[in-house]
């Protein structure tokens, strides 16, 4: 499936949250005509309101799966249930459904839509509201190589993407999904040790804010592993060094593993349904 032929596919986002508008507006930018995408909003407003900012259709459920080939689900977890009672009876293998909401399997979804409907699980993060994001796509038991490329093409218009077995997705919750929360607690604990250090709140902020920024652009950019940029900076009887031993010394490195194995769990607990 080329990019052309995926754009003039008409696309259904049910559930128009930061989430699912975030999607809609990088795929209006990526090159997809409004005319081709339809939307579900709970309230009227909503709907008038998307309608109004992007130029797209509210439609009831019915209708979206009447008249798209892929629909993506957007709601949250706990509406999942409900929201595939209202998909069943209107959709076909002929559909791929794109789910992506947080810790719901393939399989649950499958269970409640005809045979051999193509599912694909996208487990996306928070930055792809600045398209930013990092979205981790598996395949689903009948989804083939071409639905995962048009997925991928979907959410590549709001970051990147990477494909993984659906084994992997809770790892790459506690990793991913959860990652942008872990450097938000950094830089607030940063700005606490500026503050403590006598910067104003503003300044000690700023100053870590762009250090993030720029650490982050050369670990994407310099193909250098971690620890050569951080040897960089680390000169010997140092500022740097003196901090790190700290670090080590509080436990931060084995503190941050159990912090993500816990994540994890919990992502396992959420798919098998004890929430």
């Amino acid at each position: 499936m080329t990019k052309a032929t995926a754009t003039t596919q008409t696309v259904a986002v049910l559930g128009t949250g930061k989430i699912g508008e975030a999607l809609l507006s990088g795929m209006i930018r990526a090159g997809w005509h409004p005319k081709n995408l339809l939307v579900t909003t709970r309230r009227p407003e909503r709907a008038e309101e998307l309608s109004t900012r992007y130029g797209v259709e509210a439609v009831t459920t019915a209708e979206a799966a009447k008249r798209a080939e892929t629909l993506i689900l957007a709601v949250k977890p706990q509406d999942m249930g409900k929201l595939l009672d209202e998909l069943a009876p209107h959709t076909t293998p002929a559909h791929l459904l794109i789910s992506a909401a947080a810790g719901i399997p393939t399989t649950f979804i499958e269970d409640r839509l005809p045979h051999e409907t193509p599912v694909v699980r996208v487990m996306p993060n928070t930055p792809v509201l600045v398209d930013e994001g990092m979205s981790v796509i598996s395949a689903g038991t009948h989804a083939t190589p071409t639905h995962l490329t048009h997925t991928t093409e979907i959410f590549g218009a709001v970051g990147k993407t990477l494909r993984v077995p659906e084994s992997q997705q809770d790892a790459a919750t506690a990793l991913s999904g959860s990652g942008p929360a872990y450097f938000y607690y950094l830089v607030e604990a940063m700005t606490d040790a500026g503050i403590l250090l006598g910067l104003p709140r503003a300044q000690a902020h700023d100053l870590i804010v762009q250090a993030a920024i720029g650490a982050a652009v050369m670990l994407r950019d310099s193909g250098e592993h971690p620890v050569k940029l951080r040897e960089a900076v680390t000169s010997p009887a140092g500022t740097t060094i003196s901090a790190i031993r700290e670090l080590e010394n509080h436990g931060v490195r084995a503190a941050l593993i159990a912090a993500l194995e816990a994540a994890r769990d919990r992502s396992r607990e959420l798919a098998s349904g004890n929430g």
